[in-house]
């Protein structure tokens, strides 16, 4: 099996990480795509007020992070959770680089998670002369488990009891579940400022590109930033998402790595079911949806296949007055 060696250097030390390819993708272009985009995203002028050797240990920590979220592998994002306690108090000392900051702070869960799941698959069996077999992902149920267990005890986050009646009232009238705010729980813990490395932002997450085919606008403001026109931009997205695939998790599961990439492992699985296409979906959607169900779970005592369309539209649900984002830090 072709390793990818990945060199993260943090201040001080370094630490050497693995990404597994499987015969049928080559996982190692998939992360080489997804540097190179990450690499043309990155703010270098946000990153600039960072010292020197933390810029470089942030740079590189990010555009990392987001090859290992895009491969396949669930496990090897248990090696990104070293690198991640060092970067996050760096991005977090500084104002300008707080955005990224609240984006990694919601994929810690990530790293932790896949660290307990690696600890709770057998070893492979090596058979003498023979390679090591690589690791299977771990099913959607077994993650499920773990997810519910992490979330159970968890609080409501700080914002979440502000925005989640002023959110409710979007998602009603965009035709989708009301207990599908919640994914601003899992997306940013409900922190408008959330940014990712390719660019995804506010507590929704959206890509520009989204954004824009919902009607949102990136400038001289972003929009994404705004609670009410990201929380309608969000639920209008998943509600197209639902209507193309019939069913919330695989929805979910688009809203998280694209269309395009659901269609075509359901196509190649002859599938129709999320759990069905789970394991060949993006590492990060591999956690994405399960938390979210765990988190719905949690908070609204359903699970995603027991979400129904609200078959009734709030007049208010438009008429409210945009609201500039707060801050939960």
């Amino acid at each position: 099996m072709k390793q990818v060696w990945l060199i993260l250097i943090l201040t001080g030390f370094g630490f050497r990480l693995t990404a597994a390819e499987t015969n049928e993708v080559d996982w190692g272009a998939v992360m080489d795509t997804a540097q190179q985009w990450a690499q043309d995203n990155l703010d270098d002028e946000v990153l600039q007020a960072l010292p020197q050797i933390d810029r470089k240990t942030a740079e590189d920590f990010l555009r990392q992070s987001e090859s290992y979220l895009r491969s396949n592998d669930v496990l090897d994002l248990s090696q990104l959770k070293p690198a991640a306690q060092v970067v996050l108090p760096l991005l977090d000392a500084h104002e300008e680089t707080r955005d990224y900051a609240a984006w990694l702070r919601s994929r810690m869960d990530y790293f932790d998670t896949a660290d307990d799941l690696e600890k709770a698959q057998p070893p492979p069996k090596v058979q003498p002369g023979k390679p090591i077999p690589p690791r299977p992902n771990p099913s959607f149920k077994a993650t499920k488990e773990i997810w519910v267990q992490k979330v159970a005890p968890r609080p409501w986050p700080k914002n979440a009891t502000a925005m989640v009646p002023q959110l409710k009232p979007i998602f009603a009238a965009e035709h989708v579940p009301t207990e599908l705010v919640w994914m601003a729980e899992v997306e940013s813990g409900f922190d408008p400022r959330a940014r990712s490395p390719v660019g995804a932002t506010g507590m929704f997450q959206l890509m520009p590109e989204t954004a824009r085919n919902e009607g949102l606008s990136l400038w001289p403001f972003d929009e994404r930033k705004q609670i009410e026109p990201a929380a309608h931009a969000a639920a209008q997205y998943l509600h197209h998402l639902y209507e193309k695939f019939g069913n919330w998790r695989l929805a979910v599961a688009a809203y998280n790595c694209g269309e395009g990439t659901v269609r075509r492992q359901l196509q190649r699985r002859k599938a129709t079911r999320y759990e069905q296409i789970a394991t060949a979906l993006p590492a990060e959607t591999q956690l994405y949806v399960p938390k979210v169900e765990a988190t719905v779970l949690h908070r609204e005592g359903v699970s995603l296949e027991q979400l129904t369309v609200p078959e009734t539209t709030p007049t208010s649900a438009r008429k409210t007055v945009t609201v500039e984002p707060t801050s939960s830090r």
